[in-house]
């Protein structure tokens, strides 16, 4: 099979607009959540992402889209930027755009909808470019149009694991010689919308607490739930040999990944299936657990969801004294159909800089998610980090995993 690797990228976090500013506040322990105004529900917390959408974009071309395509196409550019492509001889038919998503369309629905209810529900005021807005492939359209990719573009729609989603398949796409490069990752717009909120809080699912940054506090003993959060992250794939050629610089690469199903339960994880998906992706990668050096967990800060992938953790690295884990929703809370992109992207400096960033807020460890090397509050140094495994899970029983290596 090609080899894979990841030649650049571009992301949107709630505390960062580039790699450099995320990865700092991610081993300075600084988050970013706030309390925002919505509707019907008075003020909620989440993660809100503060890029300028006009960096890419005109104002008419924002007004026209959506957020998510805003998210897109603002992180399409600068991973095409932080790739050094010299992309205006790009053959661009020959580009794939895979981007995941948890869920689109239901934000402008909800918007206009409330929109026209101020005009009794008269639809000559119903926006005619709802159409084009509210289509599954929206966010990955917008980019293909803003960057004039011809090539095939579409959205993996894989609830929270559409991150992780999004570059399996643009990693498969380029291994089938279906694309030269590959814009791949995941983007979120979720907070845009009451239904998500009212959903989670409908579950008693949705977090609160009275300092909004300690809010999203994965495997401690007083989490309550879910931070929802906005965001992106894009990267650039290429084959090695490819990247090679123009003597691109490898960011790290992606030697694993699986992908299965709990087939048991609407919400609740299967903890035995995600064990299995790990398994086999560890088996793909050609790795032990053993050589796993970093693990970025899932864990939504949810009472049974965190136990639930504790238990398939410790099933699968019980004998692993050199490998640490971490999360990153402590810091931004959880970016839906981004997460698992956005994780990534924040611990990939961990093969230069040797860090391991901390799980933050966790004052209390809940003893059924007390990991073994559990990073907590404050980062460690390795002598290396040289393989990390990406996790991200979601509704419906939808599992992933990813393993990417240091390219030396």
């Amino acid at each position: 099979m090609e080899r894979i690797v990841i030649t650049g990228l571009g992301l949107t976090a709630p505390n960062g607009n580039d790699l450099p500013t995320f990865r700092k506040n991610l081993l300075d322990a600084v988050p970013c959540i706030q309390r925002i105004p919505m509707r019907y529900m008075g003020e909620v917390l989440a993660g809100v992402c503060s890029f300028d959408p006009l960096r890419h974009q005109t104002r008419k071309q924002v007004r026209v889209g959506t957020r998510a395509g805003s998210i897109a196409i603002y992180c399409g550019h600068e991973a095409v930027l932080s790739s050094g492509v010299d992309w205006d001889n790009v053959n661009k038919d020959r580009v794939g755009i895979y981007l995941g998503i948890t869920e689109h369309g239901n934000v402008e629905t909800e918007n206009e909808v409330f929109a026209i209810s101020q005009f009794n529900y008269d639809t000559k005021y119903w926006t005619h470019h709802h159409n084009p807005r509210t289509v599954a492939n929206n966010p990955a359209g917008e980019l293909s149009i803003n960057l004039k990719i011809t090539g095939p573009h579409y959205t993996i729609g894989a609830a929270c694991a559409a991150g992780n989603a999004g570059l399996i398949q643009g990693v498969q796409m380029l291994q089938l010689g279906e694309v030269d490069m590959a814009l791949a990752g995941g983007v979120s717009e979720s907070i845009h919308t009451f239904g998500i909120f009212a959903g989670f809080k409908s579950q008693g699912a949705l977090a609160e607490h009275v300092h909004p940054n300690l809010a999203s506090r994965p495997f401690d003993m007083d989490r309550n739930g879910i931070v929802v959060s906005e965001g992106g992250c894009i990267y650039v794939l290429e084959r090695l040999k490819d990247a090679q050629k123009r003597g691109a610089k490898i960011l790290g690469e992606i030697i694993g990944h699986a992908m299965n199903s709990d087939a048991q339960d609407a919400v609740l994880p299967e903890p035995k299936q995600q064990a299995a998906c790990l398994r086999l992706a560890l088996q793909r990668a050609r790795c032990t657990p053993q050589d796993i050096d970093l693990i970025s967990t899932h864990a939504t800060s949810t009472k049974q969801g965190d136990i639930q992938e504790c238990q398939a953790l410790s099933a699968v690295f019980q004998n692993c004294p050199k490998t640490f884990i971490n999360n990153t929703k402590s810091y931004i809370g959880h970016a839906m159909g981004a997460a698992g992109a956005l994780e990534l992207a924040g611990n990939l400096p961990s093969f230069w800089d040797h860090k391991i960033h901390p799980t933050i807020n966790i004052d209390h460890l809940d003893p059924e998610c007390a990991l073994n090397n559990l990073v907590i509050n404050a980062p460690i140094e390795q002598a290396s980090v040289d393989i990390v495994l990406n996790n991200a899970f979601g509704m419906l029983g939808i599992n992933s995993c990813l393993i990417v290596r240091r390219y030396d």
